[in-house]
């Protein structure tokens, strides 16, 4: 193998090394964006430039001291960033997902199109209901607490379950591989300050399951009759049904099917009878 030849397999060596870096760097500043770790991480590079200050400055006692604070300082990182590390693992996890095979509803559309339009219905009446969607991250120690059903999505079920003389609708429905799992599902609710005090018990389990999984969450509020969704801690308000379905489509890989494009034709008959 000739000189040439070992630099240019050297030269794409660290371009890669180099990519793979920033890649990683880029999708980590990207997670970490507009949450509670910034500041900590500024904090971070502090220190690292402190330490730095204190090697080339020969500042014996701040070196030894910042050099065993390392250890320390990374099980603190570990303990109070748990939720956003898993948050970072569970995303890199959703790059690999593999489609799931679409099952059709009752009334011939996928089940999704079943949910949205049970909750089009519940919002109508200002029914109450807490609708939870598995993806990769699994859900099975939530289903084991409720009633399990493993039943067919449909909206005749979904109504049925949220209706408040029931003695189901007090709880989540848990839907996993397109199958109601269980219902009357208690969730942990979250615990970020800044969520508005306007949000009842149902919009805080809401948040609270999309923060410690991927799940999905759709909510109809009792009070308003609005219809919330809620994906990795963040939520969106007041949604009509178009809008669900895009949102709920898009995070489930399903394609959004076109409108179809009805086309008039004239026979004979209708155009001598247009002509005349």
């Amino acid at each position: 193998m000739q000189f040439r030849d070992i630099l240019t397999i050297a030269t794409l060596r660290n371009l890669v090394d180099i990519a793979l870096v920033f890649a990683i760097v880029y999708v980590v500043i990207k997670l970490l964006r507009g949450t509670r770790a910034v500041p900590t991480v500024i904090g971070l590079v502090f220190l690292a430039i402190l330490y730095w200050i204190a090697v080339d400055q020969d500042l014996f006692t701040l070196e030894f001291v910042l050099r065993y604070a390392v250890v320390y300082i990374g099980f603190a990182i570990i303990v109070l960033f748990q939720s956003e590390i898993r948050q970072a693992l569970m995303y890199f996890a959703s790059r690999l997902r593999l489609p799931l095979k679409k099952q059709r509803g009752q009334f011939g559309g996928s089940v999704y199109d079943e949910i949205i339009l049970a909750l089009t219905t519940l919002a109508s009446e200002k029914t109450g209901a807490l609708i939870v969607i598995e993806r990769n991250v699994g859900l099975r120690n939530f289903v084991d607490a409720g009633l399990q059903l493993d039943a067919r999505v449909s909206y005749d079920l979904l109504v049925s379950i949220f209706n408040p003389t029931t003695p189901l609708h007090d709880g989540a429905v848990v839907i996993q591989h397109e199958r109601i799992a269980a219902a009357a599902v208690f969730l942990p609710l979250t615990k970020n300050p800044e969520i508005s005090r306007e949000l009842g018990t149902r919009h805080r389990a809401a948040i609270g399951i999309t923060e410690g999984s991927d799940a999905i969450s759709l909510v109809v509020s009792e009070e308003t009759g609005l219809i919330t969704y809620v994906e990795s801690g963040k939520i969106l308000r007041n949604l009509d049904p178009k809008q669900m379905k895009k949102l709920l489509f898009e995070a489930m890989d399903i394609p959004i099917p076109e409108p179809r494009r009805e086309t008039v034709t004239l026979s004979e008959t209708d155009t001598d009878a247009t002509v005349g």
